[in-house]
């Protein structure tokens, strides 16, 4: 299946959908890449809870 846009003329005006495809199944892994780097580097800037500071809950009314 062949796609036909309306671009200017420096851009190409078909699109093959298997490329397509490709591309964006490379694109989506390279974003989940870049969300686990993303998450890897917010935890490593969360320290480490210290003593018993906040850890324990009085429960009792």
């Amino acid at each position: 299946m062949t796609i036909s846009v309306n671009a200017p003329s420096s851009m190409p005006t078909n699109i093959n959908s298997e490329n397509s495809l490709k591309v964006a199944a490379m694109s989506n892994k390279q974003q989940k890449v870049e969300g686990d780097i993303a998450m890897k580097l917010i935890n490593a800037a969360v320290p480490p809870p210290t003593g018993n500071s906040g850890h324990n809950i009085n429960v009792k009314a």
